[in-house]
């Protein structure tokens, strides 16, 4: 079996970490970003952060033309420095909260799927990641 090839997207934020946790992990906020662009939403989202708990997060096109459920089971939790799941289709992700200088760095790591170029999938991920820093430090 073919091991998935692995993109890395990430941002850094001026927030402090427990801020920056707080809006990636609590579903009032994940609402506000969790989308890769202005003509999409993400109109509900839950969240069980707890090794062996789940996630839901819905994004659409604002028209309704298109949207899909992202959901996935915890593996992995480290409160304020690390996050691992596993998607529906037993892809790996992994995220990573360090702070540095009063500023916040997120890292993302996800095993890509074989349905869309590798560019795609990373532009697509970066442009949440886009997404959340600029909700984080205009909230």
């Amino acid at each position: 079996m073919e091991t998935p090839s692995k993109i890395t997207v990430s941002i850094v934020t001026s927030i402090p970490l427990e801020k920056a946790w707080d809006l990636w992990t609590l579903p009032e906020h994940i609402v506000n970003w969790n989308f890769a662009s202005e003509d999409w939403c993400a109109p509900n989202a839950t969240n069980d952060l707890k090794i062996g708990g789940t996630f839901s997060y819905r994004m659409e096109a604002k028209d309704g033309s298109f949207g899909f459920d992202l959901k996935g089971t915890y593996i992995a939790i480290k409160p304020m420095e690390l996050i691992e799941y596993n998607l529906e289709d037993n892809r790996k992700v992994s995220i990573y909260f360090e702070s540095k200088n009063n500023e916040t760095h997120v890292i993302q790591t996800f095993e890509a799927e074989n349905q869309n170029p590798i560019e795609l999938q990373q532009n697509g991920w970066q442009a949440i990641m886009n997404n959340y820093k600029i909700y984080a430090e205009n909230l």
